[in-house]
Parts: structure tokens; sequence; C-alpha cells
């Protein structure tokens, strides 16, 4: 009864995480999970009390505290999370060690030490997380206020960072699951000479998440529309590292009139459309998206908080906290994930921009760390503009690129020759 039991409200959550009328937000699948897991507890309290000699009582007061908690989070949302940060640990842990004591006196069959002891130590590891995470979010709301500004895209909004002046304006785009902080040595040394703006995806850093994952064409779409609510004119020379290549190519592609230079930053290849690859539209059912909201569940219990500390160690110091940060909330880890599941179609966007004419083009490639065909990838990027130059970093890594001061230097070199090769209408050296 007792393995039936938690074995029925753990394929109760699973059902209705992923069940077409829960949105994908993690606080709704969170709560959802948590109705599934009350269901579980509750049919463990009732058929113990009805049918045995060992009434299993206290398993009421658990299904009740996750019933309350599902109920608010599937009602109201990020709205409650705040406030229930700091409620739900302390809680749990008193719920488990009560729940301790009467099973030393109610249950006395081998499931308690086998099932319901184990599951006990896991919920009170589990209530210690969530304190972690809640002391961790609030230290780092205080440490790290937002830096730039937030404009609303149509009933979201996104964070926009601008610094430096003049004319071309740089646009950097980060890699998969980075942000801002991630541009801390490049975006400073650009500021220097013009106008550069970096901004964060939905769901980093500063910036709300979408409603639906975003592929490549409705990010480049974001991303203009964020620009023109903020005032912040073109002409662009955009700069993309790794998956932020693919956006900087479908953002050239979609709006080639604003367009007049590009870098990029070891980016991932595009590839030809197959037309095989579907489009997830906001309010569209998808699955993957409920599956990674789970995933994105254990970064309200400090799992990846605890990851965060091994992340971003050679970006300047505020840069660093500032990711590592970003890292620990689990929307992070939600958008990172959507991110990569709809890495075909961006690859697949990303290809429709096969001639950037004459228009200043720097390709930088790593030096280190690639695949036998990555460098001919590169030179097929180079070849898209006339006026283009390919440069290998030697000893530096892909990540490297943005997150090394020696290595960011010659990136942040890269775009600055390609803003000097806009202003002045000239070649590139190679």
């Amino acid at each position: 009864m007792v393995v039936g039991s938690l074995a029925a409200g753990w394929l109760a959550a699973l059902l209705l995480a992923v069940a077409t009328f829960v949105t994908t937000e993690v606080p709704r699948v969170t709560g959802a999970l948590l109705c599934g897991y009350a269901l579980g507890w509750a049919l463990l309290a009732g058929l113990s009390t009805r049918i045995t000699d060992q009434p299993q009582r206290w398993a009421w007061a658990f299904a009740a505290f996750m019933g309350a908690g599902g109920v608010l989070l599937l009602a109201f949302g990020g709205s409650v999370t705040g406030a229930l940060a700091w409620v739900w640990p302390p809680v749990l842990l008193a719920l488990v060690l009560f729940a301790w004591r009467q099973t030393r006196r109610h249950l006395h069959s081998r499931s308690r030490a086998l099932l319901v002891l184990p599951l006990l130590v896991l919920l009170a590891l589990t209530s210690l997380g969530g304190v972690y995470q809640a002391v961790g979010a609030w230290a780092d709301a205080k440490a790290f206020p937002m830096p730039g500004q937030l404009v609303d895209v149509g009933g979201r909004s996104l964070h926009l960072r601008c610094t430096g002046s003049g004319t071309p304006t740089v646009l950097l785009q980060p890699g998969a699951g980075e942000f801002s902080s991630n541009t801390g040595w490049i975006s400073p040394a650009v500021a220097k000479q013009t106008r550069v703006c970096v901004y964060d995806r939905a769901g980093r850093g500063w910036s709300d998440p979408a409603d639906a994952p975003q592929d490549g064409a409705a990010l480049v779409t974001d991303l203009h529309t964020l620009l023109a609510r903020a005032h912040v004119a073109g002409p662009y020379v955009v700069a993309g590292h790794s998956f932020g290549g693919l956006y900087t190519l479908a953002f050239a592609a979609r709006y080639p009139d604003e367009v007049v230079g590009m870098v990029l930053l070891d980016s991932t290849a595009p590839k030809p459309a197959t037309n095989l690859t579907k489009v997830t539209r906001s309010g569209s059912y998808d699955v993957m998206s409920h599956l990674s909201a789970m995933v994105a569940t254990l970064g309200e219990v400090g799992f990846s908080r605890l990851y965060s500390h091994v992340e971003a160690g050679t970006l300047p110091p505020r840069s660093r906290d500032e990711v590592r940060a970003s890292i620990a909330k689990a929307n992070t880890v939600k958008s990172t994930i959507d991110e990569y599941v709809q890495s075909n179609r961006a690859m697949e966007q990303a290809g429709d921009l096969t001639d950037f004419g004459a228009k200043p083009l720097v390709v930088v490639t790593a030096g280190k760390g690639s695949a036998p065909d990555w460098a001919a990838r590169q030179d097929r990027l180079a070849a898209l503009s006339t006026n283009s130059a390919h440069r290998t970093v030697v000893g530096a890594a892909h990540e490297d690129l943005v997150a090394k001061q020696p290595d960011g230097a010659q990136s942040s070199q890269a775009i600055m020759d390609v803003v000097s090769a806009v202003r002045h209408h000239t070649q590139l050296s190679k």
C-alpha cells in the first residue's frame, strides 16, 4: 500500500505537469507536481486508515501542505513564489520531523525502513536546499541590481544595457544559456570606441520568461522590437558568440537594411532548412517545454546554485558573480534547455543569410578543441562577404573567446575593426 500510494502520487504528478491546461512557467509546473504528490500522500493516509490496522494519518499533513502549495502556484504562478520561498522549507522540515515520530509509532512494516524513512530524509534535504536557494536569491537581488533598463516587448519585459557612444551601434549576442554579463570583457572594451548594446534573452538575467520556447526568428523579432521601443536606432554592427552567431545571422537576414557589419565568434554553423522542424508558437502545446520546466524545478531547491559556483571564473569579478546568480535561477535552467531544443530550427533560420554583399565581416575561430571540419565551416561563413577576414585565436578554446581577457581582447578587436571599416568604408585586413 505504501509503495502503491506513493507511486500513484509520482505518476499523477508527471501527468499533471505535462497536462495541456498547465502552462509551461516553472511555478505552475511546480504547482502541478505538488498536486500530484499530494494525491499520493492522501491515498496513503486514506487507504491505510480505511483497510489496515496501521493507519498513517500523519500523511494527511503532507497532502494538505503540498496540495495547498500546488493550488496557490497553479492559480497565481510567479506572483506568490517569493513569499512561498520563505514559508515552505521550514514547514516541510517540521512536517518531516513530525512524520518521523509518527512512523515509529504507527508503521511497523519493512516499508518504513526501505521507503518511507529514505523519502523523509530526501524531503528534509529538499527543505534545506530550499532555504539555501531562498537566502541565496535574496542576497543576489541585493548585491546585483539591474544595470540597464527593462523594456516591454508585448506583455513581458526584456533587459537592455547600452554603454558608450557613437555610430554604428554594436549589438552583442552571447552564446547558449548566457546573457549580458557574459560579455564582461568585450562590452567595456568596445564601448570605448562606439555605442554597444547587449540584452538578456527571455528567461535570462533580468528578463522575463517567454510564454513559449523561442527559435531564432522569435528571438530576432524580440530584439528588433526591443531596440525600437528603447529608441536604439541603427545602423548596427551585429556580433554573436556560439549560438549567438545563429541569431546574429538571422537578424542580418531579416533586417539587411539596418545591418552594416558583422562579427561571428566561433559561431555555430547554420544548416539548410528541411521544412521538417515544427515551429512552436505562443499558446501551442509543447511537451518538451513542460519537461524542461520540470527539470528546472531543481533550481528551486538549490541544485543549480551549487553548480553555479564552478562557472564563469575567468570573467571580471562583477560579471562572474552576476553570471553565477543567473545560473542559480530556475528560469535560466528552463530557458537554456528550451534553447537547445530549438537549435535545429535556429540553425535553419540562420541559413537564410546566403549573401552579405561587401559589408565588413570578421569570423573569429577558436584554435583548440574544435571538430575536424570546424575550420571549413568557419571558412564558409567568411565567404558570405567579399569584404571579410577569418582569424584564428591560437590556443583559445570555444568559451575563451568571451570568458578570458586575452582572448576576449582579440574578439573585441575584431568588432572594433569592423566598426572602423564601416566608418571609413575600407577593406578589412586579413
